[in-house]
Parts: C-alpha cells; structure tokens; sequence
C-alpha cells in the first residue's frame, strides 16, 4: 500500500455491482469504504472478499447508542480485521471511550475515528435540531470531546480541516467526505465540499470520494488524477 489519503466510497449495493467496480481499481493505491447499505445486503462476506483482493477496508456504520452496546459491536466490527470504523460523536464522552476501549482489546487494532457534523448539514439543518451554533462550532466542540475521549481522530468537512489541525495538533486523524475534483461541486447532497487540494492543503490526511470515481468511465485514471494533484 502507498501511503494514500483515497478513500473510495462504495456507494453500491450488491456483491456483484462492487467486485466488479473494484476490479477496475488499482490496488494499493486507495483503500475502500462499506457503508450502510453495502453492508446490509453483503454482511461480513464482503468485507472478507475486499480483504483477499489487497484492499484495506473503511466498515463506516457510525455507531451510536449506549456504550455498552456500542462497545460490543466496535469490538465484533475491529475483529472483522477493519483498517477503520466510526462512531458518533454526539453519542458522547463515555460511549466514545467505552468504544476506544472495546476496539483496544482486539488483535486487529483498527483506527476509531468519531463523525462530528454530516457533510450534508448547514446551519439551517442544526437549527432543526435544536443546536443553535454554527456547523463549524458544533464541530470543533465534537472533535475536543472525542480527542479526549482517546479516538484516533474525526470525519469532518475539509472546510474545518485547518482549524481542527491548529487546536487538535498533527497526530489526530481528519478523515473529510464531501471531496469533489474542480468543478464537480453540484448535483448531491453534500453541502460543505472542497477539492483534494485543498483539502490537504487545509490539514486532511484521507479523503473519502465516492461519485466522483465510482461513477467515472475510467475510474482508475480518475482516481490517478487525484492522486496526481495531492500527492
């Protein structure tokens, strides 16, 4: 594996449709993502076959509930052998540490990373929530939790890389969705968006892309040009 920050979004949902994208991929040179609804129709299989063609997995299901359940379930999703899996940050401090805890006693050693604000939230959707600060505020307020609660790092927007970077120091993990090449901005619901220069340029250290290069004639020369313009 080169040290990438590609991410590949699997934003399918059967084994077939996947492994055949995945065939058009180069391995080595990004490392992929299994949501939700991947999850559900393929299960652990999946995530076994992924293993076995070289790739390293991102099981992103963001888990948040009481910590006792949470921890369980970290400590099932760390033992599939995971490069990566999430949790809530707004499921709080304890869950947050009884998840660090649960995935520090697997073999596997996974990175644990906490979701601070969905890429598709502005200000207007926190309102509705009754959270009346800016998404910006909310995330830095989850990060500082979640730092000390012992995770390795947070997904956020690029948009909150920089200032996440300065007050959280170089060893804490920025994983940033809602990364899309120049000029590719529109049509989705994300709201808070950069392009892979800029958002390691901002303090990122991985991406996670998904439409942008699952959806592209060429994937492997999408995913290149990315690497190109970062790396």
């Amino acid at each position: 594996m080169i040290d990438s920050p590609v991410i590949v979004a699997l934003d399918f949902s059967s084994r077939k449709e996947t492994l055949d994208f995945v065939a058009r991929l180069p391995v080595g040179k990004c490392r992929l993502k299994v949501g939700f609804e991947l999850f559900v129709a393929c299960g652990p299989a999946l995530i076994e076959e992924l293993h076995r063609l070289g790739f390293e997995v991102f099981l992103d299901l963001k888990f948040h509930d009481i910590p006792n359940t949470v921890a369980s379930v970290c400590r099932v999703a760390a033992d599939l052998g995971v490069w990566m899996l999430n949790v809530h940050a707004s499921g709080g401090l304890r869950m947050m540490a009884a998840a660090r805890e649960a995935v520090d006693r697997s073999s596997c050693d996974p990175y644990l990373i906490a979701v601070t604000v969905l890429t598709s939230m502005a200000s207007a959707d926190l309102q509705q929530i009754g959270i009346a600060t800016s998404p910006e505020q909310q995330v830095h307020r989850l990060a500082l939790l979640a730092q000390e609660a012992g995770v390795d790092g947070v997904v956020c927007s690029a948009r909150e890389a920089a200032g996440l970077r300065t007050g959280l120091g170089q060893d804490f993990l920025l994983v940033t969705p809602g990364i899309r090449p120049p000029g590719g901005h529109g049509g989705d619901d994300q709201r808070r968006v950069m392009t892979p220069a800029e958002a390691m340029a901002a303090g990122s250290n991985y991406l996670v892309i998904g439409r942008p290069i699952t959806r592209s004639p060429s994937p492997r020369d999408t995913l290149n040009e990315v690497l190109v313009s970062v790396i």
